[in-house]
């Protein structure tokens, strides 16, 4: 098994003590973390050789997010230098009816002013098996989406599989502007990682009957979406999570996925949620540590779905569990019972 390549961008997070809101603040956490960042966390965390590639300033705050990432044994010499910021984001969370607010910093971040020289994609994928990035990096700017195209193109030169998580974000580019530029770069992927918005705001491939307000979910409208996205694109695996929201602390949590041949659903994880930002890195994750350690799809998608239900229980971006506890819960052992 060869190394795993994330790239994105890695960001600064500030959140108010427990479920304060931004305006009763008057101090706030800090730690680090981004969608990317966040998959080649977990997957170091399950023993894989990870790296993540970024660009982030020489002072003291780009150094810092590094070694919140080599604290956790992920390879970071890759990492170009250069630039003056780090991204921010600011975190409220929400509780009841009340949803969580993101709140970003992040332009002209040092990953938001790179340069395609900045990156020898060559150099950087020797002896990588698996290239893994999100809709979020390509809509930092034309340069970075161009970037990403340059990466996708030669990490399938080198016959490296390519995953990709749509994650749009509304408040970095218009679905237009994402459907254009994603639809240049999905022919380079071969999995492709979606949720239950994510088709619909970037191609416009809806599911029937299902309204994600009120958490009703389709089961054959989310077939339909997942045969339509291969087809369109060719992709060998379609992943999509099925999140059902009864409130912001409490949610239904599952996935699906098609092989081109098949379809398959996991079991279903009623979650009471401490902190759900990453809870979507963690599921990619999951699956790219399933396929890269040979286990079967359906086998992937429980190892993926229970990864991130764990996730849902962890302060923080990261998804600080092991392999074992993961597959202890796939197999049946949801008790949450100490452990002595």
């Amino acid at each position: 098994m060869g190394k795993i390549i994330t790239f994105g961008e890695i960001m600064l997070r500030l959140a108010p003590e427990g479920y304060y809101r931004f305006t009763q603040a008057d101090s706030f956490g800090a730690s680090y973390g981004g969608g990317e960042a966040n998959v080649a966390v977990s997957l170091s965390n399950f023993g894989l050789d990870a790296a993540f590639v970024s660009k982030l300033p020489t002072h003291e705050i780009g150094q810092a997010a590094i070694n919140s990432l080599r604290a956790l044994g992920v390879d970071t010499s890759h990492i170009v230098r250069g630039g003056n910021r780090v991204g921010i984001y600011f975190l409220e969370k929400g509780a009841s009816q009340r949803p969580s607010k993101v709140i970003y910093d992040r332009a002209y971040s040092s990953i938001a002013t790179a340069k395609a020289e900045d990156f020898n994609w060559d150099k950087i994928f020797d002896g990588v098996s698996w290239f893994h990035w999100t809709g979020i990096t390509p809509a930092l700017g034309d340069n970075v989406a161009a970037i990403t195209l340059e990466a996708c193109k030669v990490a399938k030169k080198k016959g490296i599989t390519v995953s990709c998580d749509l994650n749009y974000r509304k408040n970095l580019w218009s679905k237009e502007k994402a459907g254009a530029v994603m639809g240049d770069l999905m022919p380079y992927v071969d999995v492709c990682i979606a949720n239950e918005e994510d088709a619909s705001d970037v191609f416009g491939i809806k599911a029937g009957n299902t309204d994600i307000t009120s958490g009703k979910i389709n089961r054959e409208g989310y077939q339909d979406v997942a045969k339509a996205l291969a087809e369109k694109f060719h992709f060998k695996l379609v992943a999509i999570t099925l999140r059902e929201s009864i409130s912001a602390n409490d949610n239904n949590w599952a996935a699906m996925c098609y092989d081109g041949k098949d379809y398959h659903f996991s079991k279903k994880y009623a979650l009471h949620i401490v902190d759900r930002v990453g809870g979507g890195d963690s599921f990619g994750a999951g699956l790219i540590y399933g396929q890269s350690s040979g286990m079967t799809v359906p086998d992937t998608l429980e190892f993926a779905v229970a990864a991130s239900c764990l996730k849902h229980s962890i302060e923080g971006d990261f998804n600080m569990v092991s392999v074992d506890e993961v597959k202890k819960l796939a197999s049946g052992d949801a008790s949450g019972r100490v452990q002595r």
